[in-house]
C-alpha cells in the first residue's frame, strides 16, 4: 500500500460517510456495507465501504463538541 493512501477506519473508530456527510463510530461490517452509529448514540446506518473515510481533525472536534453540548443541555 502506498504511504499516501488512506485506510478505512476500523471498528470503534470515528468515520465520515462522505455519501451522507455524517460522522459516527464504525460498529462493524455486514456484507458489502459498513455500519456506523452516530457519535452521541442512536440508530446505526449503512454506508458503502468506499464512502467511509477518517474525519478531519476539525470534523472530529465538531462532532465530539456537539455531543458534549447536548449532554450538558440534558444535565448529563
Amino acid at each position: 500500500m502506498a504511504s499516501n493512501q488512506q485506510t478505512r477506519p476500523g471498528i470503534g473508530e470515528l468515520a465520515k460517510d462522505i455519501g451522507s456527510g455524517r460522522i459516527g463510530v464504525v460498529m462493524g461490517e455486514v456484507g458489502a456495507r459498513v455500519q456506523i452509529r452516530p457519535v452521541g448514540g442512536g440508530v446505526e446506518w449503512d454506508a458503502r465501504p468506499d464512502n467511509v473515510v477518517a474525519p478531519t481533525a476539525r470534523e472530529e472536534l465538531t462532532a465530539r463538541l456537539a455531543v458534549k453540548n447536548g449532554n450538558s443541555r440534558n444535565g448529563l
